[in-house]
């Protein structure tokens, strides 16, 4: 009885979590792209060039290194831009890729290594190179609409529009 009782006490804990909701969850394909970005070129603005030449309906940023002479982000809970300039590492780059609406976290570190991040803003210019790989989900399509609850756009995700979801040609050049 003495045992019963105490598997009951360990377990109900367990017993008495409800499992959260998971909303649906959409599947693709994934094709990537390769850039550099060189000195002296506006991150996020070469960002949104790229995305909005190659019609991406769906993006995400696998990865990004390189370094800034100068970033420009808003910071949590804030309302405007914060400017940084010096000779910054990019250690971070997040974030959703969308001709509809991108949204991207970028973390830098200084010479201390000092880490600081924030919605990436135009104003981020390359100081060296900035090496990334955006991924791209042909089958989804992303938006930006108003969520009630805080009142922010946040990412609605959907099939992608028939036909954007086929193969596309070869990729167009950046520049």
């Amino acid at each position: 009885m003495l045992r019963l009782l105490l598997l009951c006490l360990l377990a109900s804990p367990a017993l008495a979590q409800t499992p959260a909701s998971v909303s649906v969850a959409h599947t693709s394909t994934l094709r990537t792209y390769s850039l550099r970005l060189r000195p002296g070129d506006d991150l996020r603005q070469q960002l949104t060039a790229f995305v909005q030449a190659h019609h991406l309906l769906a993006g995400t940023m696998l990865t990004c290194v390189g370094s800034l002479t100068e970033a420009t982000l808003r910071l949590a809970n804030q309302e405007g831009p914060t400017v940084y300039r010096g000779h910054f590492e990019i250690v971070s780059l997040v974030g959703t890729l969308s001709t509809n609406g991108s949204h991207l976290h970028l973390a830098i570190s200084d010479s201390t290594g000092r880490t600081i991040g924030g919605h990436l803003l135009d104003g981020c210019r390359v100081y060296t190179t900035a090496e990334i790989v955006l991924g791209e989900l042909p089958a989804l399509e992303f938006r930006r609409e108003t969520d009630p609850t805080f009142g922010y756009q946040e990412l609605v995700v959907r099939p992608a529009p028939a036909n954007k979801s086929v193969q596309k040609s070869g990729p167009k050049p950046v520049r």
